[in-house]
């Protein structure tokens, strides 16, 4: 066994492909054990071993993971490449931690505190807010009158409070923050709770007391990182402000909205965590679909400024729920204004609760039967009268089924979900048992997580009634382009139309994506089985993965690539020990978008004491860039409908849950892309939801990708060799790692598209 290992072991941490993945590794996944950083062995063997422990694994499932990891050719969640393995994980109220898709319906208070939780431990939190649940919350009836006490670090580390204390007596209340993840969360939830009391006669004047709290810098335990309680002494009187709006009525879903988003601004202040959320608002809520409406505006000299009462509105995706088939015209109207704000994408909850609910239709027609009496309103009825067995409980957990996680690749209702990845680009496309193997990996990397019990009551009868993980992958059209050659690229240029070559591409696709989606489930159930668990109905998906994808240099997810050459832009604190390696092993800085001199023009000199952030340029090739042919194709103008048609060939014969997808367009493709949409929906296609993103031939400056032809790209890989002063930069991050980072851990969302400039809409 030991020779076996030995053998397994990387002679390199990452493939030549991949010159992003130093400094993505190191920025985002490896922690500090000793002063110095894991390497990617050290990661793997941490983060398998802690698997194996909670899944109770064999030794050749625990030696199939490690072959599979140690290639990057199948990985567990980013959470789990975090924190997997560690101490912290292991204790009952860190759970969460492990997980990068939640969703919560938000029926009271303890939601809101919730969700703050999650967001804390990096979780992406989804949030239901539609009236049937948030007219559940309480009305507000009392007028909230904050004033914050005592300077944040005052108290020495030794006599701070772990933990929030509420004192009250009569119309005066002091909150005693306690230096705590949940000592944050308490205080927040315990606002929220006084704003509804009906043990108050009058305005309530609220002391928050932060004296306990400690300081920026100091480091965090356990989880990783330092603190930043920058925003927290703002977090009070925000709330305050909204709920003080409502007094006399209960929240509408945009206050609920800010107030979610209140606690996640003070969370990324400072960027001690990144955050991601996703709000679903019904498709009738006109206040909901509107929200983000001219949240940039601009004045008579041409500067844009944001409305500083929505601004944190930003912190999340929102999504119109249809519990019916959108009208042609409304596709339509959703398509345009996701073209010009990014926002308004429309939701087809049935086809997402039929799959959530997969375990009662094995059959097409039994499918189509659940859509169309969903249609009608009568789907509880039917249910009730086919499946007596089931619980009413069960039932209305099985019709909220149409939550989603903030990139929209998970469905369920009050859920954690574990995802895998599988590197598809690392993988011979003529090698089934290789494929066989990465995709088992992936089902066995999560369906361990499993085995887990929630603390929370709703999260744990959630799992229990609907256990479900995901399994995904990165780099599916790099694994195409391998398989089919340059035909395959040509036929993409056309648009993928179904003549008899296009109609040929499409079976042999289809093929790859129904085998891996049989693999997954039959590994994922067999284990379950054995283990005692109950099966889980849905267990494949993809991801957005823009973070992991650039381990490999993988196409993330199944999106085809920005370009076959390009410059990769990797954001960073001035000054951050990964950057100073990055520099010394060769690759440029800049300073960010965000740096600007007092005449609003970007700043040029990444040195300059103005500059707070950096961009690491990174000059990328895709692997197949120089096969005969592949250069005389413009891959940034395939179409919207291509794309489309592509991500519909996921979201049929692979995926369980949902895909996530980002479909590009331009102007002229909005009424066709919006028809397709529509069709797809009426047509019962398996169409869910999908993101939309305007794609603008004008430059915009520094964006995290910019295309370069092939002589522009050998010259900056010219560049890279002649300013590298060491091939090791494992050895370069060791001459500048000291102390802690700001930024540690992996998004609640990996996608890149959330790097993308916000359009002023």
């Amino acid at each position: 066994m030991v020779q076996d290992l030995e053998r397994v072991r990387p002679t390199s941490q990452f493939p030549e492909t991949a010159p992003t993945a130093n400094a993505v590794f190191f920025r985002t996944y490896s922690r500090r054990t000793d002063g110095r950083r894991e390497t990617w062995e050290q990661v793997c063997d941490r983060t398998i071993e802690g698997i194996a422990k909670l899944g109770k694994l064999t030794d050749a499932e625990v030696d199939l993971l490690r072959r599979m990891q140690y290639q990057i050719k199948s990985l567990p969640s980013g959470r789990w490449l975090w924190i997997g393995g560690t101490d912290w994980i292991e204790k009952p109220e860190n759970f969460s931690g492990a997980y990068n898709c939640t969703s919560t319906n938000v029926i009271d208070w303890r939601a809101f505190g919730l969700m703050m939780d999650l967001a804390m431990q990096g979780c992406g939190t989804g949030a239901i807010l539609e009236p049937k649940y948030i007219n559940r919350l309480p009305a507000i009836r009392n007028r909230l009158n904050v004033t914050v006490a005592g300077e944040i670090g005052t108290t020495p580390a030794e006599q701070r409070r772990a933990t929030t204390e509420v004192k009250i007596e009569g119309n005066q209340v002091q909150i005693n923050v306690g230096d705590s993840r949940q000592g944050w969360v308490k205080s927040y939830q315990s606002l929220l709770e006084l704003s509804s009391s009906d043990r108050f006669s009058g305005e309530v004047q609220v002391v928050v007391n932060l004296s306990d709290v400690r300081p920026a810098g100091e480091t965090l335990k356990g989880f990783g990182g330092v603190a930043n309680p920058i925003k927290l002494p703002e977090l009070y009187d925000r709330c305050a402000t909204i709920l003080n709006r409502a007094v006399g009525r209960q929240l509408n879903s945009v206050e609920c909205c800010l107030l979610i988003d209140a606690a996640a601004v003070t969370i990324v202040a400072g960027n001690i965590r990144r955050s991601a959320g996703m709000r679903q608002g019904d498709s009738d809520d006109a206040e909901f679909a509107t929200a983000k409406d001219n949240l940039w505006q601009q004045d008579a000299e041409g500067n844009w400024r944001i409305d500083p009462e929505r601004d944190a509105l930003r912190m999340a995706n929102h999504t119109r729920v249809f519990h019916r088939q959108p009208s042609e015209q409304e596709c339509i109207e959703a398509v345009r204004k996701q073209f010009y704000s990014g926002e308004g994408a429309i939701q087809y909850a049935p086809e997402a609760i039929a799959r959530s609910n997969s375990d009662l239709l094995p059959t097409p027609e039994l499918k189509a039967e659940f859509l169309q009496v969903y249609e009608r309103g009568e789907i509880q009825q039917w249910l009730q009268n086919r499946y007596p067995q089931i619980s009413a409980e069960e039932i209305e957990h099985r019709l909220g089924r149409y939550g989603l996680n903030p990139c929209g690749e998970i469905t369920g209702a009050d859920f954690h979900c574990n995802l895998a990845e599988v590197h598809l680009n690392q993988l011979d496309p003529h090698n089934p048992k290789e494929q066989e193997e990465a995709f088992t990996a992936g089902a066995l990397s999560v369906a361990a997580l499993l085995n887990h019990q929630f603390a929370e009551e709703r999260y744990q009868w959630s799992r229990e009634v609907d256990p479900i993980v995901g399994v995904s992958f990165t780099g599916l059209f790099d694994f195409f382009v391998r398989a089919f050659g340059v035909d395959w690229l040509h036929w993409w240029e056309a648009g993928r139309p179904d003549t008899v070559a296009g109609l040929e591409f499409k079976q042999k696709e289809q093929a790859y994506l129904s085998r891996w989606k049989e693999v997954v489930h039959q590994v994922v159930w067999e284990y379950c089985d054995r283990h005692d668990i109950k099966r889980p109905n849905r267990c494949t998906t993809v991801q957005p993965s823009g973070t992991k994808s650039l381990l490999t240099g993988a196409s993330p997810g199944w999106h085809p690539p920005k370009a076959q050459r390009y410059i990769r832009r990797i954001t960073f604190r001035k000054n951050d020990p990964v950057a100073l390696a990055c520099i010394e092993y060769g690759y440029s800085v800049v300073p960010s978008q965000s740096d600007k001199d007092e005449n609003g023009n970007l700043l040029n000199d990444p040195f300059d004491p103005r500059v707070t952030e950096w961009l690491v340029e990174i000059p990328v090739e895709v692997p197949w860039a120089n096969l005969p042919g592949a250069d005389q194709i413009a891959i940034e103008k395939f179409s919207a409908e291509a794309q489309f048609d592509f991500y519909m060939q996921v979201q049929k014969h692979y995926t369980a849950h949902n895909t996530s997808a980002t479909v590009e367009l331009r102007e002229d493709e909005v009424e066709p892309l919006a028809k397709r949409i529509y069709e797809a929906i009426a047509n019962q296609e398996g169409y869910i939801s999908a993101a939309l993103l305007a794609r603008f031939d004008a430059p915009f400056p520094r964006l995290p990708f910019e295309k370069i032809d092939q002589e522009t790209y050998e010259q900056l890989q010219q560049g890279v060799q002649a300013r590298r002063r060491t091939d090791n930069f494992y050895t370069a991050l060791s001459r500048y790692d000291s102390g802690e980072a700001t930024v540690e851990g992996p998004a609640g969302c990996d996608s890149d598209k959330c790097m993308m400039p916000e359009t002023k809409n």
